[in-house]
């Protein structure tokens, strides 16, 4: 069996983010990439796996622009075997669906049988691409797991659902699987694995490769993000004064009249 991961790369949580002049995206000059914080469960999930399974390999797989390779390698320093790039031009402006059928066409290609990605990437937070891959594979799939148990022709899986609320569930085997925090802690990469990760192999497929040049790309996307702006800044406040009894009509005044949350 191969294990597959999700990986998506995102701007570091300390990056200060600009909106790019034509309002159509972000400055990327100055920022400092990372893998999405949640695909380091998904990531220490697989290698778990695949010493408890016995597992032929896992293998990395990331849509984006060159700089993903970095992403990736990030993942192989932290003990996976393989690397598939989807960074052709015929992938750049890809939606959400189009990105899951570029993924869900390499994740066939590669023969994985189980496939982890993180619940949510922290940069657009759409939560979609592993569900849409899920379906058009059409292989079960479960959300936000926190627990995880292989039992060889399916896998047992608990997730939080509110409330307090634990939902247990078995899945059937090929499966897609989103992670979320508690599900384990994420191993550093070490200075071998490192180097190790420079010598890993990397595969590269275009869309023809894949055969999805038609429904991919710019022109195959069914949603565009544009208008990109920055947060209103926060208006100053204002402080009360006079006795306590004036200082809470006033206050209640104000929340009726100018804030209108009464």
């Amino acid at each position: 069996m191969k294990i597959g991961v999700l990986v998506k790369q995102v701007p570091d949580t300390e990056s200060k983010i600009r909106v790019a002049g034509d309002g159509n995206g972000i400055e990327e000059g100055d920022i400092k990439w990372i893998v999405s914080p949640y695909d380091e469960f998904a990531i220490e999930e697989a290698l778990k796996l695949k010493v408890s399974a016995g597992a032929e390999e896992v293998v990395v797989i990331s849509l984006g622009k060159a700089r993903t390779l970095e992403a990736a390698r990030t993942a192989l320093a932290m003990g996976a075997d393989r690397a598939v790039i989807l960074d052709d031009a015929g992938f750049e402006g890809s939606d959400a669906l189009g990105t899951a059928r570029a993924l869900a066409a390499a994740i066939e290609k590669e023969g994985i049988g189980i496939v982890f990605g993180g619940r949510q990437a922290i940069d657009q937070d759409s939560n979609q691409v592993p569900q849409i891959v899920a379906g058009i594979l059409g292989w079960p799939h479960a959300t936000w797991i926190n627990s995880f148990e292989y039992e060889g022709e399916t896998v047992k899986i608990k997730r939080p659902v509110g409330g307090g609320k634990v939902e247990v569930a078995r899945l059937s085997v090929p499966a897609v699987l989103t992670c979320t925090k508690g599900l384990n802690t994420p191993r550093y990469a070490s200075l071998p694995g490192i180097m190790k990760a420079k010598s890993k192999p990397v595969v590269r497929y275009s869309p023809a490769d894949l055969g999805v040049e038609a429904s991919v790309g710019a022109a195959g996307a069914k949603a565009v993000h544009s208008g990109f702006h920055m947060p209103p800044a926060r208006p100053e406040g204002r402080m009360l004064s006079g006795d306590l009894g004036d200082q809470v009509k006033e206050l209640v005044r104000a929340l009726r009249e100018e804030a209108k949350v009464l």
